[in-house]
């Protein structure tokens, strides 16, 4: 007689098991048949030599990158990576004792990352946003403002550095294509300017800017600290943002269209609607709903594509602190969870499917996941913004599709 499923166990670090009649148990892991193991990092494995470290290239033996912002695979030959300037590249210090700060206090802390790229009075550029640098250090010493955008191939080597643009941004935040625009322009959001970039694909010439550089407003011409985009064939929304708390659809020209959002008040907010921390946002192509990443009430809210509240999910309690949203050809939302260190992914309903990752400083360990992309060979790309560094996660061989975060449209490249 066949064994069939009865009772549903439980989850373990991605691992999902179901108990059978007979008090068996059937692996629903993210390589079928897998002995031993973790899923520590999904259905993936990481390749620790990718990319090539800014301390290769001449005259900058002595930095790396800074905080990882965003990454974006045009192909597997043509990686994007924004990072927040560049920082020393040191090794970690020797355990010290701080008798000052506390009893028992030491550091480094064992098996913890011991530098916040991101956070802290020493670490990646910008300073506040109102003032100036002097914050975040000394200009050559504890930080560089250089090589903000570089382009890689599969092998992690650096193929083109965008420093000609150094200067025009203050917070790069996030960067991406139009997968319905055949010339493949380069769209770069930076949050602290209040503007959204766009350049050709090979960076020489700057063709389009959306909002006032350095105005901040909630009108058809100014943003307040956008984040994230997303397009449709006709259409693309931006989250906006960190101060503002709406979505801005503009046609596919860039022509402002509409806006929804009011302000709420946070953590707890429940009004459809009302949202804080307006930081990612995702669409289904088929459907054309627009979901967003009401990050400070952690939930996120589904819309129409002209604003009409359709629906909503929490993604649990604290320190719940999502991301970003991706949904690629496979209709599940894939969330970046910087609490958790944990990638989610979720129907398009809210329902949990599976969840994988871990936290640390190692290969294959995540601290502030702020980038995620897909490329077409189904390689994964995770920008961190905790660690400084962007990594490359490569399909295990039988790993299961739905485990695997899906291939992205390209509607105008194929």
């Amino acid at each position: 007689m066949r064994s069939r499923a009865v009772v549903t166990g439980t989850s373990l670090m991605g691992l999902v098991f179901v108990m059978l009649s007979g008090n068996t148990w059937a692996q629903i892991a993210a390589v079928p048949g897998q002995k031993g193991g973790q899923d520590m990092f999904g259905p993936y494995d990481v390749d620790p030599d990718w990319p090539q470290d800014l301390a290769e290239l001449p005259g900058h033996e002595g930095w790396t990158y800074g905080a990882g912002q965003s990454v974006y695979a045009e192909s597997p030959d043509r990686i994007y990576i924004l990072h927040r300037g560049e920082l020393p590249n040191i090794e970690a210090p020797e355990n010290q004792v701080y008798p000052g700060a506390g009893p028992a206090l030491s550091f480094p802390v064992a098996q913890l990352p011991w530098r916040n790229a991101s956070v802290g009075p020493r670490a990646s550029l910008p300073g506040a946003l109102d003032g100036g640098d002097t914050d975040r250090g000394e200009h050559g010493v504890d930080h560089r403002w250089e090589h903000c955008l570089v382009v890689v191939n599969r092998e992690g080597e650096i193929i083109e550095a965008w420093t000609q643009w150094d200067s025009l941004f203050r917070r790069p935040h996030f960067v991406t294509i139009d997968p319905y625009d055949p010339e493949k322009h380069v769209w770069l959001i930076d949050d602290y300017r209040h503007a959204i970039f766009k350049f050709t694909n090979d960076g020489k010439e700057l063709v389009q800017t959306l909002g006032t550089p350095n105005e901040r407003g909630d009108d058809d011409s100014h943003f307040y600290r956008p984040t994230f985009m997303a397009f449709l064939d006709d259409a693309f929304f931006v989250a906006d943002g960190y101060a503002n708390t709406r979505v801005v659809k503009f046609d596919k020209e860039g022509n402002y269209l509409m806006d929804w959002g009011m302000r709420g008040d946070p953590p707890n907010e429940s009004r459809p609607g009302y949202m804080n921390n307006v930081h990612g946002v995702a669409v289904d192509v088929q459907t054309r709903r627009v979901f967003v990443n009401d990050r400070a009430n952690n939930r996120v809210q589904v819309f129409d594509e002209n604003g009409e509240y359709l629906d909503e999910w929490s993604f649990g309690p604290e320190p719940t602190d999502i991301h970003l949203f991706y949904i690629g050809a496979d209709n599940i939302l894939w969330a970046a969870d910087r609490a958790t260190s944990k990638i989610l992914g979720y129907d398009l309903e809210g329902n949990l499917i599976y969840s994988w990752g871990t936290f640390g400083d190692f290969p294959g360990g995540q601290w502030g996941t702020h980038g995620l992309s897909v490329d077409q060979e189904g390689n994964l790309y995770i920008a961190e913004v905790g660690n400084g560094r962007v990594q490359k996660y490569i399909p295990k061989s039988g790993a299961r599709p739905e485990t695997l975060v899906g291939y992205p449209v390209y509607a105008a490249w194929e």
